[in-house]
């Protein structure tokens, strides 16, 4: 179980709700990781304490952009407090990925970020949508992305919803960023409309991506639904039950 967590944006109604209470239901369904996308309105220290408090390690922490570019240093010294060693870039606002231009600056950024990040003892990864399969120079953004920054440095956290949604196969990618794929993102994609769905609940084929994700070396297998048409709390239970005895 230690090597599955739960990006905590799929419980973002219920923790805006109540942070605390909600993170301790996380813990009853059986999780005991996690991948942070806000600290809650809670300091580094105090969310620390309540980690623990609950038995929770903190993987990573989708951090925005506009933060990985002008407050770095704070984020570094955030992800030492509160523990988690892989700082993600999420997201790229749409005004910022309209060019070419605009992508070889977010490679840049990476690129530049990656080192401070690594000279802290972290790691930075990105984490793509399904934008990035937008060809330039005949490859997908994606793949420019990673082709131009270190892979020692900068790590792929793949999303396997998105791939799909972008109509390439989520086994050929975690096959190609083998070795770079610390971070795997455990997404379904329903047979009747496409939407989000529980893992092993889709169309996605998990006998293969879960062996070539062993092969690849994936450390973290992080349960995200981005839309739950039920309660998001028996979802991640429903992709917990799914994905516990098979990675």
């Amino acid at each position: 179980m230690a090597n599955i967590a739960v990006q905590l944006y799929t419980l973002r109604e219920l923790l805006e709700q109540d942070f605390a209470g909600t993170l301790r239901k996380v813990a009853g369904a059986g999780y005991q990781a996690v991948e942070l996308h806000t600290y809650g309105g809670l300091t580094p220290q105090a969310l620390r304490s309540l980690l623990d408090e609950l038995g929770f390690q903190a993987v990573s922490a989708h951090v925005a952009l506009a933060r990985i570019e002008n407050e770095l240093d704070v984020v570094i010294e955030e992800a030492k407090t509160i523990g988690f060693g892989y700082i993600v870039c999420p997201w790229l606002p749409p005004e910022r990925r309209q060019t070419k231009e605009d992508f070889e600056a977010l490679t840049a950024v990476l690129a530049q970020a990656s080192k401070k990040v690594a000279e802290a003892g972290l790691v930075l990864a990105y984490h793509n949508h399904d934008f990035e399969f937008e060809r330039f120079d005949g490859m997908f953004v994606l793949d420019l992305l990673y082709a131009n920054t270190d892979p020692s440095l900068v790590q792929a956290e793949l999303d396997l919803y998105w791939i799909h949604r972008a109509g390439q196969d989520p086994v050929e990618y975690v096959n190609k960023y083998a070795g770079r794929l610390d971070l795997l993102h455990m997404k379904d994609a329903s047979k009747d409309d496409g939407s989000f769905a529980e893992v092993g609940q889709g169309v996605l084929d998990w006998e293969k991506i879960i062996p070539s994700a062993k092969d690849a070396g994936v450390k973290w297998y992080i349960v995200e639904q981005d839309v739950c048409k039920g309660d998001p709390l028996e979802s991640i239970q429903t992709s917990l039950a799914f994905l516990k005895d098979r990675v």
